[in-house]
């Protein structure tokens, strides 16, 4: 049997540039993972199967469901995998979603995952799982398929997830964006790059999703130095100095709204 955990994608930050002709936008992202999310387990089958269970199984739809089966499709094997699914991430909460599990079966299924016919192969599941394959910090351009190395001066920083158990569809978030070009993702290290981006989506998914905005508040009353919306939300994360301020932050949540999902962890 193998195990992989699909982490939890979540972009420090997010800078839309312009539309493109082929309808995708041109994007400049910094990718992070966190070090939990999604379960997978495969064995040998007579014939690929996919099995789902976990807190949000309930919430997939074909769309998500079928991803794990474009992969088995896309990079085929010499017999048939049963892939067991654990879904403990929300769907559409700009985490990775089907990208992360993607992600995570692609490395369970090639013997170099970070090749480049590999990634480029991945790339045509989805803009986000080449990034999701690697699992570790980059920046991401082009729709976020090119990725690019960065200092990496994050790894181990306690990190806060909330999602108010509202899903919100990246489509109608990048419809509402007013695709004004408000400049390049800037340089440095990791935390040099977070701290001074930002994330176009925020407002134009706080516009569809107004939860978001309270989520933002309750996170940044927490003295986190960064808080943030991910991708197209309506997760957003928290990045503290130290895991006694997470964990503080973290039960503060959970009495402030014992009802949003959250997620407790470190940068990959």
């Amino acid at each position: 049997m193998v195990n992989q955990t699909a982490f939890a994608k979540i972009n420090l930050a997010l800078h839309g540039r312009r539309r493109r002709e082929d309808g995708y936008h041109e994007l400049e992202t910094l990718f992070a993972f966190v070090d939990d999310g999604d379960r997978l387990t495969a064995k040998f089958a007579d014939e690929d199967r996919i099995t789902v269970s976990g807190e949000f199984a309930g919430a997939l739809d074909n769309s998500f469901d079928n991803i794990l089966a474009k992969t088995l499709t896309r990079f085929p094997r010499h017999e048939g995998w049963h892939v067991h699914l654990e879904k403990n991430l929300p769907v559409a909460a700009g985490l990775g979603g089907g990208s992360a599990d993607a992600g995570a079966l692609i490395r369970m299924i090639a013997d170099d995952a970070e090749d480049a016919d590999v990634l480029r192969r991945a790339a045509g599941l989805g803009a986000d799982v080449p990034a999701c394959v690697v699992s570790r910090t980059r920046v991401g351009t082009g729709t976020g398929t090119d990725l690019a190395a960065v200092e990496d001066d994050l790894a181990g920083t306690p990190v806060l997830l909330v999602n108010p158990r509202v899903p919100l569809a990246t489509g109608p978030v990048f419809k509402a964006w007013d695709q004004i070009d408000r400049g390049a993702l800037p340089t440095g290290t990791a935390r040099e790059v977070a701290l001074a981006g930002r994330n176009d989506l925020e407002a134009p998914a706080i516009a569809l999703c107004p939860v978001i905005a309270d989520v933002l508040s309750a996170l940044k009353a927490t003295d986190p130095w960064l808080a943030r919306m991910s991708g197209s939300g309506a997760t957003c994360f928290a990045l503290y100095a130290d895991t006694e301020s997470r964990d503080r932050a973290a039960a503060a949540m959970a009495e402030r709204a014992p009802d949003w999902w959250r997620m407790s962890g470190a940068l990959r």
